[in-house]
């Protein structure tokens, strides 16, 4: 199977820095400009700045897209799937370092294995974190150590099937005093969703804007 994206077209979709005057929430992307600002109201005042990355492997069949399951014992987002990150610190020259640090103290992963590709908007958390997406081409080849008190485990998933919609089921997730339609994306054993989820139909939207004529 050829893939349906290229390195080029995820480029191309991204925004070559990061998002420092907008925010996303993917599942707000259809909403009244009105149910936007009561759900930004009744998010934690916080907005602790945080980085994660979205590392895509190039293989035979298509691009994948590396994830991690948080450990249990974590106090934010235990067991959670998830994307390699957490808070930019003070010795982050930017989202993209912090990134890469992260990645590499929960994973083990080499900056030098991963190439840069681009940001997705801002995202906003629930728990009081403003995110930024840093997405990264991956080297085929890498090498992972997981650090066991973060990280439980570390997957891969075929992009094609998260872009699938027979894979994306839509439930109804209340926030501040509204509900809202949200995607999780079952994968095996393992359920996808929340930011981690959000994060992906983003991409998702961004890819399909760019290839539409």
């Amino acid at each position: 199977m050829i893939a349906r994206y290229s390195r080029s077209l995820i480029r191309e979709s991204l925004q070559p820095g990061p998002s420092t005057a907008s925010e996303d929430m993917q599942w707000l992307a259809a909403a009244a400009p009105d149910v936007r600002a009561i759900v930004r109201a009744a998010l934690p005042a916080r907005r602790v700045p945080a980085a994660v990355l979205v590392p895509l492997i190039e293989r035979t069949s298509g691009f994948t897209v590396l994830l991690t399951e948080r450990a249990a014992t974590l106090k934010d987002h235990a067991g959670q799937i998830s994307f390699p990150g957490g808070r930019i610190e003070p010795q982050d020259a930017d989202a993209w370092q912090a990134a890469l640090r992260e990645a590499q103290e929960e994973i083990g992963l080499e900056p030098g294995a991963v190439e840069f590709a681009g940001y997705l908007p801002d995202h906003l958390v629930v728990t009081g974190f403003r995110v930024t997406p840093v997405v990264g081409f991956l080297t085929p080849d890498y090498h992972l150590e997981l650090d066991a008190a973060e990280v439980r485990d570390a997957f891969e998933v075929p992009l094609d099937f998260l872009f699938d919609a027979a894979n994306q089921k839509s439930r109804l997730r209340k926030i501040g005093p509204v509900s809202l339609q949200v995607v999780d994306i079952p994968y095996g054993e393992r359920n996808i969703w929340g930011a981690t989820a959000g994060m992906l139909m983003t991409l998702q939207r961004l890819l399909l804007a760019r290839q539409t004529p």
